[in-house]
């Protein structure tokens, strides 16, 4: 099996869960996804197969987030996309893709259910 890890080293979750993949001895392409975000396309396939919106994919948490004023409901799923293409730091971490599947590392088991 192989799988992609969009990774942030400065997070704990995100080593947490390629330390799953190294233990399940998993093959895996890192993408440090602040340096080498996932364009657009990426972006809305990794959307559609985890089956949720942009704003559920997005860390309101961040500052960018409230400077951007993205609370805001009305804007459209195309906007807040965008929004997080030219701020990478907005986009949830660490996601994990498998031939099995796409899951957000939170909590890092998360990603068992794709191995």
């Amino acid at each position: 099996m192989s799988a992609k890890i969009y990774h942030n080293t400065r997070c704990s979750k995100s080593r947490a869960t390629l330390a799953i993949l190294e233990q399940n001895d998993v093959e895996f392409e890192v993408v440090n996804y602040l340096d080498t975000p996932p364009n657009e396309q990426e972006l809305k396939a990794i959307l559609k197969d985890l089956g949720i919106s942009a704003r559920d994919l997005m860390r309101r948490g961040e500052s960018k987030y409230k400077e951007l004023g993205l609370s805001d409901k009305s804007l459209s799923e195309d906007h807040l996309i965008k929004a997080m293409l030219g701020s990478p730091i907005l986009i949830e971490r660490p996601i994990v893709r498998t031939d099995k599947g796409v899951a957000i590392g939170r909590p890092p088991e998360n990603i068992n259910s794709i191995l």
